[in-house]
Parts: structure tokens; C-alpha cells; sequence
């Protein structure tokens, strides 16, 4: 399957928003790294950056969904689960050298009270995460669903941006280790006798 120029400056808008933010990358940078006239942005994104800002996005949100139900379907427990989708997320960060973070978070820490099309976009593409995991943890009677997907949410954030900042992945290493374990004691203990 052929990508659209549509596709192919969004997935340039993700590659920049993961290594330099909304802010960090200029147009012209933007544009040579898609490989497409400055006509073609403005043909598919008539509010320019912005609006391609925000379709990105959308659009990680999406890929997380999609990702989370092909992981969960090929494992039993959601736990080994997102161990395994944060050591892929550990290891692309590894990578490249600590540079390319989480493209929700980057756009998030830049982003103002003015800019309410780009937090809403992120607050959809937050809420989307989160319910995918909650959904996940439900259906596997994991005890607090929605608390639980959302503290691994703020805390892979939280961890990924002290990974990146350290050039080390250790502190998103051992605070998510940690809380898999509280997860799995806690469920143990509340599983009835």
C-alpha cells in the first residue's frame, strides 16, 4: 500500500514532535524531511503546522489504540503486556540515543493555555490510552482499572522524560518494575480466598 503525501507529512510530523517537539522543528525542516513541497502542506493542512500538529496527534493516539489491542490479544496478562511495550518503547529510545521521547508529552510540556485545538487533540489522545489499558485490566479482573491505566500513563510519561533527561533508562526501568509489582501483590491480595 502506497502512502498518501497526507500520511507521509504526518508520520514527518510525529518524527519531529518525538525528537524536537512543535516548537523545535521549522518548517522548512519539516517539509525536506517528508520530501514535499510547501503547497502540499497547505493543500492537506490548510491551518499549516498547526493543523498537521494536531492530525499527528490524533494519529499516535490511534496507533496506541491499535498497538495495545494487538499486544493484548497475543498475551494473557495485561501486565506482560505493557512490560513488553515498554521494553519496545525503551529500546527505541535506546536507540536513538535518548533523543526521540514521546511525541504527546513534548507537544504537552510546550504547549500554553492559548493553544486549545493542540491540548484538546492530546487530552483525546490521553484519554484514548488510557482507556484502552483500562479496558484491558477490566477485562481481566484487575481490582481499580481506571486508576491503575492511569497511573501507568503519568508514571511511563514521567519515567520516559527522566530517561531521556538522564540519558539512561534506569529511572523509567525501576518505577515501572515497581509498580508491576504493587499490581500483581495488590491483585493477589484482593483475590478472594
Amino acid at each position: 500500500m502506497t502512502k498518501t503525501t497526507r500520511d507521509t507529512l504526518i508520520d514527518a510530523m510525529i518524527d519531529a514532535l518525538q525528537r524536537k517537539g512543535l516548537h523545535g522543528v521549522g518548517l522548512s525542516e519539516l517539509l525536506t524531511s517528508a520530501g514535499v513541497p510547501k503547497g502540499s502542506l497547505y493543500h492537506h493542512f490548510p491551518g499549516g503546522k498547526n493543523e498537521l500538529a494536531i492530525a499527528a496527534i490524533e494519529r499516535v493516539g490511534q496507533r496506541a489504540e491499535q498497538a495495545f489491542a494487538a499486544l493484548f490479544e497475543r498475551q494473557a496478562d495485561p501486565l506482560d503486556a505493557l512490560t513488553t511495550w515498554l521494553q519496545q518503547a525503551l529500546g527505541q529510545l535506546q536507540a536513538s540515543a535518548f533523543e526521540r521521547g514521546c511525541p504527546l508529552a513534548t507537544v504537552a510540556l510546550e504547549s500554553g493555555p492559548d493553544d486549545h485545538a493542540i491540548r484538546a487533540a492530546l487530552a483525546n489522545a490521553f484519554i484514548a490510552i488510557r482507556q484502552a489499558l483500562q479496558q484491558q485490566l477490566q477485562r481481566h479482573g484487575y481490582p481499580q482499572p481506571q486508576g491503575l491505566a492511569a497511573l501507568f500513563v503519568a508514571l511511563y510519561e514521567g519515567g520516559l522524560l527522566q530517561a531521556r533527561v538522564a540519558g539512561s533508562s534506569e529511572p523509567l526501568k525501576e518505577a515501572v518494575t515497581t509498580l508491576l509489582h504493587l499490581i500483581r501483590q495488590h491483585r493477589t491480595e484482593s483475590m478472594p480466598a
